[in-house]
């Protein structure tokens, strides 16, 4: 695999993609009420107070697209069609997914399942680093084991206070350790990309980590639901245990719980947003159009 020589450029853009998803973030979650509709750039820009200009100036910069274009990818993912299909067919298009070149499965899993006792010691024994750094969905903050990213969540909801608070939560035996320079680091690989594999170290009960596992099977760009994912993980009657460990999966984006949805197609909850859930789904959607 070719490596990518990250500059600083490359950096500089990925804090000006978390500035503007800050600014964008209402239009999203405001889209993502509303992404059946084919809802009009004036319509979305109005609802957010500004020009229908400046609003696609500064959703294109931050997407890559325009609206419209956006609107329309996160429509292409919602699964709904595909889901009255029938499994078989989705199972046969995640199978292909899984062999494709994307980096969101070009994973490298550092550790299984911990065992329920280590589960029940909740990180004892573990060195923990954290820090904040940028990606394209708003202020990161990175948890890293020494095997690997063990946590990403996002601080702009409640702030970086309550962020850490929500990961330290999951593993309160832990040593933790600030670390920005780590989080930055991480922040690059994982958004920028080095041509490396993403470590990353899966802390959880069993069925949790065969669920968090199971997300890995739906290719960028495409959706599942609960039910879906359920089977995957061994268990197809327990869509509800699920989507329990579905909302619980510590690291967002690599891991994707965001493309997991109701069974009738509804984009849902989402632990760090609706508004964030949209702009993951569009802007996977919108990379897999432009690379067909």
């Amino acid at each position: 695999m070719a490596l990518h020589l990250i500059t600083e450029t490359d950096f500089e853009r990925l804090q000006e993609q978390a500035r503007d998803y800050h600014r964008m973030e209402k239009a999203l979650a405001w889209l993502a009420e509303r992404w059946s509709e084919h809802p009009s750039l004036e319509d979305a820009a109005g609802a957010v107070g500004l020009s229908p200009f400046h609003f696609q100036r500064i959703f294109t910069r931050w997407a890559g697209v325009s609206p419209k274009t956006f609107v329309a990818a996160i429509a292409h993912a919602e699964a709904r069609g595909s889901l009255e299909r029938g499994e078989s067919v989705l199972d046969a298009t995640f199978d292909v997914g899984l062999s494709g070149p994307s980096r969101l499965h070009d994973l490298f899993i550092a550790q299984e399942a911990v065992t329920p006792g280590e589960a029940r010691r909740r990180g004892e024994g573990l060195t923990l680093r954290w820090g904040l750094a940028p990606t394209p969905f708003g202020q990161g903050l990175f948890v890293i084991a020494p095997r690997g990213l063990c946590g990403l969540a996002f601080t702009d909801q409640q702030g970086s206070e309550a962020a850490f608070e929500d990961m330290h939560g999951r593993w309160p035996a832990a040593d933790w350790v600030r670390d920005d320079v780590a989080a930055e680091a991480m922040a690059r690989q994982v958004f920028l990309g080095s041509g490396e594999p993403t470590p990353v170290v899966l802390i959880g009960p069993p069925f949790h980590v065969q669920v968090w596992k199971a997300l890995l099977r739906i290719p960028p760009g495409r959706t599942a639901s609960y039910g879906q994912v359920a089977a995957w993980a061994g268990k197809p009657e327990a869509a509800r245990a699920a989507g329990a460990a579905i909302g619980a999966n510590p690291i967002s984006w690599l891991i994707p719980c965001h493309r997991a949805l109701a069974k009738d197609g509804r984009l849902t909850g989402y632990h760090w947003g609706l508004a964030r859930k949209a702009a993951m789904l569009g802007t996977e959607a919108a990379r897999t159009a432009r690379a067909a």
